[in-house]
């Protein structure tokens, strides 16, 4: 254990994470804008690589694919799929901060499927933490409503619920004793699977010398940011590592406006403020915080 906290990078892992998940978004909203790709193709290209990664380290080290829990598999990789298309879909049509930090009420539906399916009892604290997350998400919605995103707005809401709900399929996997790399490798060859049958259905676009980097650009900047963010909660300080995770809306934030003209009004401002404080302080009690404040 020793070991492990002598990383020099630590929590900063984090870091890295944020700003290769940044890089994979504005490749995606790039791939759509200039060259027509829908979700469905673009969960297809970053699906394929870590389905290609991850089988391939599995098979070098020996690791088996078998599992009794695939139908829990299944689920979880489903919805994660699901979860993803929605994100996508709201990246490529909405400001680029307004999609990230929609999908980002993952951990306030999180506590909301806590509570109503594992029957889990929700404190004052996180009670007072979900009606913040509700203005938030409020005042967030309220300008995309306004200027005719409805829809593109919904379906991100619609993709945070999902990924919540994907988390507890998450947490259950954990408890049976499930690898990491399992869970994951399932989510990716399942999206690849999804992925290839909507595109399909609805049409795939050529492939260019012109596109192949920014497709390439998504698949390997969410690989890495993976690997980042993995290394990140396994080696940093748990409230610093959750933290730092919603510099990819910072990131995302600053991406939009200089280099696709987004424009951020004042509630959207303050709805992600409120969205993000509400993420962070949702993954910890009031003793945890406190505990952690009095180490400072």
């Amino acid at each position: 254990m020793e070991t492990v906290r002598k990383d020099p990078l630590g929590s900063a892992w984090m870091v890295i994470a944020a700003l290769g998940f940044t890089v994979m978004n504005l490749s995606i909203k790039a791939a759509s804008t200039q060259f027509g790709f829908s979700s469905g193709e673009l969960v297809f290209w970053r699906m394929l690589v870590s389905t290609l990664f991850l089988g391939i380290m599995a098979k070098a080290q020996g690791n088996t694919f078998s599992t009794p829990y695939w139908k829990t598999h299944l689920n979880r990789s489903v919805i994660g799929t699901l979860a993803m298309m929605c994100t996508f879909y709201s990246v490529m049509h909405l400001p680029l901060a307004t999609g990230v930090t929609l999908n980002y009420t993952s951990s306030i539906w999180l506590a909301i499927f806590s509570f109503f399916i594992l029957k889990e009892r929700i404190t004052l604290y996180t009670q007072a933490i979900l009606v913040m997350g509700f203005i938030g998400v409020i005042l967030l919605l309220n300008p995309s409503f306004q200027g005719g995103q409805e829809f593109a707005a919904l379906v991100s809401l619609a993709g945070g619920a999902m990924s919540g709900w994907a988390y507890l399929q998450v947490r259950e996997l954990s408890l049976l004793g499930e690898p990491g790399w399992r869970v994951v490798f399932y989510l990716s060859l399942t999206g690849l699977i999804m992925g290839a049958v909507w595109s399909t259905i609805t049409g795939w676009h050529p492939l260019t010398v012109s596109s192949l980097p920014y497709l390439a650009g998504i698949g390997i900047s969410a690989m890495i940011a993976q690997l980042a963010m993995t290394r990140a909660y396994k080696v940093g300080k748990k409230f610093t590592v959750a933290s730092l995770s919603y510099l990819t809306v910072v990131f995302s934030a600053l991406s939009g406006v200089l280099l696709f003209g987004d424009k951020i009004t004042w509630q959207e401002a303050v709805g992600m403020v409120i969205i993000v404080a509400g993420g962070v302080f949702s993954s910890f009690t009031p003793a945890s915080i406190k505990k952690f404040l009095m180490k400072q």
